[in-house]
Parts: C-alpha cells; sequence; structure tokens
C-alpha cells in the first residue's frame, strides 16, 4: 500500500509540475513584445496594364 500512495503522489506531482511549466511557458510567451513583420526583399510595383513605355513583340 505505501508503494501504491507513492506512485500515486509522484504522479499527482509531475502533472502539478507540468502544469505548471506549461502556464509559465505561456505566460513567458505572452510577456515578449511581438516582432514587427517586415520582408527582408522587396520588388517594385510592376507597371499597370496598358501604361508600359516599352513596346511589346507585335508592335513594330
Amino acid at each position: 500500500m505505501p508503494r501504491l500512495l507513492a506512485a500515486f503522489l509522484t504522479c499527482a506531482a509531475s502533472a502539478v509540475l507540468a502544469t505548471g511549466t506549461a502556464f509559465g511557458i505561456a505566460a513567458a510567451l505572452d510577456a515578449t513584445p511581438e516582432q514587427q513583420n517586415v520582408p527582408l526583399v522587396t520588388f517594385p510595383d510592376p507597371p499597370a496594364e496598358g501604361t508600359s513605355s516599352t513596346p511589346g513583340p507585335g508592335a513594330g
């Protein structure tokens, strides 16, 4: 019987420890500020359709 009680207490203690760890990690992630979403590479906008200054392949 004492071994069964020790096993139960160990299981309960580990469950409490895991729950506390999960809440601690969630609190730490919530406390950190969000980083800005800045792209590393940017491309220029393509010209609008029909306003191209270069002639197409059929022009000439």
